[in-house]
């Protein structure tokens, strides 16, 4: 696949288009919007979702790009990495916390896999009601 410049694209990719760059107010959308423009309902659909549950909520901006951090590190995708990783330092988040953050992440993950590996029944304390 190949990005799909705001010049070559159709009016409805360049809506959404336009829609991204006054929303975060930017000259030109980042490489993920390009491509994703590739199939114009996800775009629409994904930039859409992404302005609601990332938009004002329960959880303050700055949780949630490391929530989001923490699942693309889970998920090893580079670009989100990168991209989550540029907001949550742009929202406030540290060195020192990215890297509290990469350890919580991996013992996560370790901690998962043994008790899936182990098949570890949930306590009965731990279950919700």
């Amino acid at each position: 696949m190949q990005p799909i410049s705001h010049e070559n694209a159709s009016p409805r990719v360049r809506a959404v288009f336009d829609d991204i760059k006054k929303t975060r107010g930017v000259e030109d959308v980042n490489n993920f919007w390009k491509y994703l423009a590739n199939e114009p309902r996800m775009l629409a659909h994904t930039w859409a979702s992404l302005k609601d549950v990332m938009g004002s909520g329960s959880l303050d901006p700055l949780t949630k790009e490391l929530v989001y951090l923490a699942v693309s590190i889970t998920n090893d995708c580079a670009y989100c990495k990168a991209s989550h990783g540029a907001q949550a330092r742009a929202r406030g988040a540290s060195e020192e916390m990215l890297a509290e953050l990469y350890s919580v992440v991996a013992l996560a993950n370790m901690t998962n896999r043994l008790a899936m590996a182990y098949d570890v029944p949930v306590d009965e304390a731990l279950k919700g009601e």
